[in-house]
């Protein structure tokens, strides 16, 4: 394998980084995306490469994990492409069938590409979605704390 083709542990990095923040996009609602580009306020001029369009994914399962893949149902996605003037291109697949919010996480995702901007998107975008989650989850860990119930096994002295 050539060393172009390896990709570089700085380059992986990137990837997971990118796929953290489109898994954050997945994540959000729709209002927390406009205010966060809203807040941003100097994006550039954005062109529409492919409009948002809704269609069907096959999803696949294993058996215990390792199997062979067989087709357990079909999910509906919502995609879309952007381009800044800058050239940068931005994409997104969305679970279901919001076709506004997959054009926003598209914008997003061509912004963050850029690493001048990227801190503000982390910071105007990102962390007001990631801090919003983080409390549902300890709302909940909260909430499912309260109905555990502790059993105890009280042991008998020896006979």
């Amino acid at each position: 394998m050539s060393a172009e083709t390896t990709p570089t542990t700085e380059e992986e990095r990137s990837e997971e980084a990118r796929q953290a923040m489109m898994r954050t996009m997945a994540e959000a609602k729709i209002e927390e995306i406009r205010s966060g580009l809203a807040a941003m306020a100097c994006y550039e001029p954005v062109v529409t490469v492919r409009e948002p369009e809704i269609g069907l994914v096959m999803l696949q399962g294993r058996i215990g994990g390792k199997g062979a893949a067989f087709n357990v149902g079909e999910a509906t996605v919502t995609r879309a492409a952007v381009q800044l003037a800058s050239g940068r291109t931005g994409v997104s697949y969305l679970l279901g069938r919001q076709q506004e919010k997959a054009r926003l996480a598209a914008i997003v995702d061509a912004l963050w590409q850029n690493p001048n901007g990227r801190a503000m998107v982390e910071e105007r975008i990102l962390a007001p979605i990631r801090a919003r989650r983080q409390s549902e989850a300890e709302r909940q860990a909260a909430e499912a704390a309260a109905t555990k119930v502790d059993f105890f096994t009280m042991v008998r002295g020896e006979d």
